[in-house]
């Protein structure tokens, strides 16, 4: 697991710090509700892991 990934990376990767947090949080609530794929990460541990290994891709909407 990841140590504390650079957050202007994670922000670069997601398109802005605001879709950064919007993504990571939305994919935390997700994976809060499946917590046999937890093990024992954290939900936003994991979701941060899944940004930085591009495994959790941000899709810009088009009214952005």
């Amino acid at each position: 697991m990841m140590n504390r990934p650079p957050v202007n990376e994670l922000a670069q990767k997601a398109g802005s710090r605001y879709l950064l947090v919007t993504a990571v949080a939305n994919r935390a609530r997700q994976l809060q509700d499946d917590p046999d794929a937890l093990g024992n990460n954290k939900p936003l541990s994991m979701a941060v892991e899944e940004m930085y290994e591009d495994k959790l891709v941000v899709i810009p909407s088009k009214e952005a």
